[in-house]
């Protein structure tokens, strides 16, 4: 078992989230760099200062500019648009081991021939017409369902049956328009080859094994606990999960990590050991500040944060505004190895402004100069990650 201090689990952590010294990754092939290390990061359409996706990058990735996941996604394709965490963002090769999902939904169809024919009329709208949304397409026929996977059918047929196909994976996203999805033939875009690939797991226990590797490797550390974390892997109770860290265990795909006062045993992947080596060097690599996205594989597992960091955070964009602590839309501010407080900040675009609402320290943190220097550089670089020329932050000047 690996021993590790409290400061040291951080220092790891971040160094595999390419958080901590110098960055680990640059520009689109960093994207990717950090994505299939990651396997996914999660999409949210909510844009107050850059969508989740986008943030989790900008963090990250050295020279990152919105426009490059666009490109990763909707032209080059090596990027895709399909439910793991959630809905997420998940390297296209990726595609066939999400295929006893694209099953289901088959067979979950199968049940509401009432949809065929609405189906045949996409395929040939799309033929003839090419990329559609929902609400551009007027399809004859109506009928209520609920989908196999992830959403919800009501009375709008169109939409229904679109994200059934999707659910499919007849249909890939072609691109989006804000908030708005546009549908594809996936044929067009996905080669025959990962259309046609069968499900490279023989059976859900190995399945899971895959899906749990999977997720400790997006976060970095994981115990083996109920978590966030597992969110959306099917069939994935205690008991299933424990086999498949007894097998991964077993096989030294991962392995246990003990950290100081935890009582829990954490585990990490086994080609990650180097990083935790890099960490016990006792390197002091320079103080990055960041700011973190509120849906970040860093902090999928909150109560772990809250252990390692003593740093508790709540998402309290969906919290009554008269029951909220902070703010609507508020992101954790990363200085070097700690969180030292969370910041609500808005990109007013028309006004080319970002504002800076408020930063709130933790209790222990004091804003001395350098730090302050630190805080304003971040923002500086936000700033310009969200194409913004001026700064408004009374609070902190």
């Amino acid at each position: 078992m690996i021993q590790l201090t409290n400061r040291e689990a951080r220092q790891f952590l971040l160094l595999k989230h390419g958080l901590w010294g110098e960055h680990r990754f640059a520009g689109k092939q960093g994207v990717m760099e950090f994505i299939r290390q990651a396997g996914c990061i999660q999409y949210d359409p909510i844009d107050v200062c850059g969508k989740n996706a986008e943030l989790v990058l900008q963090s990250r990735i050295k020279g990152f500019a919105k426009p490059m996941l666009d490109e990763l996604l909707y032209q080059d394709r090596c990027l895709i648009d399909y439910p793991d965490k959630n809905l997420a963002i998940i390297p296209a090769e990726d595609w066939p081991y999400f295929e006893r999902y694209r099953k289901a939904a088959r067979e979950h169809a199968a049940r509401y021939p009432e949809m065929m024919p609405l189906i045949a009329q996409v395929r040939a709208h799309i033929q003839h017409h090419g990329a559609i949304s929902s609400n551009e397409l007027n399809l004859e026929g109506d009928f209520t369902w609920q989908s196999a996977i992830h959403w919800s059918g009501g009375n709008n047929a169109s939409r229904s049956v679109l994200e059934q196909m999707y659910s499919t994976g007849e249909l890939v996203i072609h691109h989006k328009r804000g908030t708005r999805k546009y549908y594809d033939l996936a044929e067009k875009h996905l080669p025959p080859s990962l259309r046609s690939a069968p499900d490279p797991l023989e059976d859900e226990l190995e399945h899971h094994k895959w899906r749990v590797l999977r997720r400790i490797g997006a976060v970095g550390l994981l115990w083996n606990r109920a978590s966030d974390a597992w969110l959306n892997i099917w069939g994935l109770k205690s008991e299933q999960r424990n086999e498949a860290f007894r097998q991964l265990v077993q096989e030294a795909r991962i392995m246990a990590v003990a950290v100081e006062q935890m009582k829990d045993v954490l585990y990490c992947r086994a080609e990650d050991v180097p990083l935790i080596e890099t960490v016990l060097q006792h390197a002091a690599p320079s103080q990055r500040c960041e700011l973190i996205a509120p849906l970040d594989n860093l902090i999928w597992d909150r109560k772990l944060i809250n252990e390692l960091f003593h740093f508790d955070y709540t998402w309290e964009i969906y919290t009554p505004a008269m029951k909220r602590r902070f703010g609507y839309y508020v992101l954790p501010l990363l200085y070097g190895d700690r969180f030292i407080g969370r910041a609500e900040i808005i990109a007013e675009r028309k006004s080319g402004t970002l504002v800076v609402r408020n930063i709130w320290y933790e209790h222990d943190i004091q804003p001395t100069k350098p730090l302050r220097a630190a805080v304003n550089r971040c923002l500086q670089h936000f700033a310009l990650f969200n194409g913004c020329e001026t700064i408004a932050a009374p609070s902190i000047s």
